[in-house]
């Protein structure tokens, strides 16, 4: 039987695995138990594991012809973030695939990388081929969380599954984007770090008709009007620079590391792939204080959601503290360091040669992820870990809106693409 990737995608769809964090999520078992089942049916042994009820992952390793040879790790989280059914054009769940586009929560983020990576091995085991690597996989739960049932557990419980592996491809890089009459393929070799916080306003409670110099939410708002209005400095990674000068190069305009920001402005529809990762960033999310209007509170908190770059925490830090007025303080609700693989090794050389097989006209740059993936928990096994779920897209077409976003959808024969470049890479 031939196994089609959109109809694979769709199927995954179609396995509600909504984590909406803090442990609440609807488990991803049926969705793993799919996964492993066909994998089971195409040669392949899995092993699932939960290191709580429903929260399942699966992990296979795939031997290669050379054992001598160094393993790949191909990861993909089987976890979406919820989806709220009124806001949609369609049923989020439902797995319909029309107008050549599979439609669903996690078509790109990231059950289309799951999708292409087993038609990949139904591919191999139909036409009697075995890479050239131990090709080792794994379809994990909880990365929309904090991988503390997925990648992180697999890490600090199960390494030896991961023994031999010298790099990884996930999610967030290798699709195609259209700027200036240029196709760039950013391939991700970094992405900034993780550090949230936590700040709480301490004054004194009152009523709220009298006057208060310790009212703790005036002291919490100012402190976050400061945040949101300060510009932290360029800190150029070399990966960032590496893309500031290839794309500029492509579109034919001038890479002023001087003056990074003009240099941005130059790159056009190209700017948003690099102007979140030239600087940290401290972005006001959540809010939180009283209980009556009438009554001024003893205390306020809010969230910040805190990305940083290489060398940088201590700084941000220290930026952070001398914005806070007297009785705020913060605290740290998550701190993963930021990730960066390196960029001049075969392993980018050949995921560039698998993109440009398919694309003759591909001009492949590296890239920072403004965000996270579970990179950061298979970095700290020595991986170097890459953003490489293949895609070709149309113009015009706004992929990194989907992730998270409302109608989210992957064009049939952008999956199709992705499969050929995937079997190339790991194949070679």
């Amino acid at each position: 039987m031939t196994l089609d990737v959109a109809q694979l995608c769709a199927q995954l769809i179609r396995f509600d695995t909504t984590n909406r964090g803090g442990g609440d999520c609807a488990g991803e078992r049926e969705a793993a138990e799919h996964v492993a089942a066909i994998l089971q049916d195409n040669g392949v042994a899995p092993t699932l594991l939960e290191p709580a009820p429903r929260r399942t992952n699966v992990l296979a390793r795939i031997p290669g012809t050379d054992p001598s040879l160094p393993a790949v790790l191909v990861q993909s989280h089987l976890d979406v973030v919820p989806a709220d059914a009124s806001e949609w054009s369609f049923d989020p769940f439902a797995g319909e695939i029309r107008d050549g586009f599979v439609h669903g929560r996690g078509a790109v983020d990231m059950k289309d990388m799951a999708a292409m990576t087993l038609a990949v091995v139904h591919r191999w085991h139909t036409e009697g081929r075995r890479p050239r690597r131990d090709v080792v996989l794994a379809f994990v739960a909880d990365e929309e969380d904090q991988g503390a049932y997925g990648a992180h557990w697999l890490v600090e419980h199960h390494a030896a599954h991961f023994a031999g592996v010298q790099a990884a491809i996930s999610e967030s890089g290798g699709f195609s984007f259209e700027a200036g009459g240029v196709r760039l393929y950013p391939v991700g070799t970094a992405e900034r770090g993780t550090s949230h916080m936590k700040l709480t306003a301490t004054g004194r409670a009152g009523h709220g008709s009298r006057k208060n110099p310790q009212n703790a939410v005036t002291a919490l708002v100012t402190s976050l009007a400061r945040i949101a209005a300060h510009e932290h400095p360029v800190r150029l990674t070399p990966t960032v620079e590496a893309f500031l000068v290839g794309a500029a190069k492509a579109l034919g305009v001038e890479a002023d590391l001087d003056d990074v920001d003009a240099t941005i402005a130059r790159l056009g529809p190209a700017a948003k792939l690099v102007e979140n990762t030239v600087r940290c960033s401290t972005i006001p999310t959540m809010l939180q204080a009283g209980y009556k209007v009438n009554v001024i509170p003893g205390t306020a908190t809010a969230q910040l959601d805190v990305r940083t770059l290489p060398g940088t925490v201590d700084e941000l830090e220290a930026t952070v503290d001398a914005l806070l007025e007297p009785g705020v303080t913060r605290e740290f609700l998550e701190h993963q360091p930021p990730v960066e693989a390196p960029v001049d090794t075969a392993w980018f050389a050949a995921m560039a040669e698998a993109l440009r097989d398919e694309d003759p006209e591909a001009v492949v740059v590296p890239y920072c992820l403004g965000g996270g993936t579970d990179a950061k928990a298979f970095s700290r096994l020595g991986i170097h870990c890459y953003g490489f779920a293949p895609l070709s897209l149309p113009a015009g077409f706004d992929y990194r809106a989907m992730a998270h976003g409302v109608d989210e959808r992957v064009p049939v024969a952008g999956l199709e693409f992705g499969v050929r470049v995937l079997d190339r890479f790991l194949s070679s």
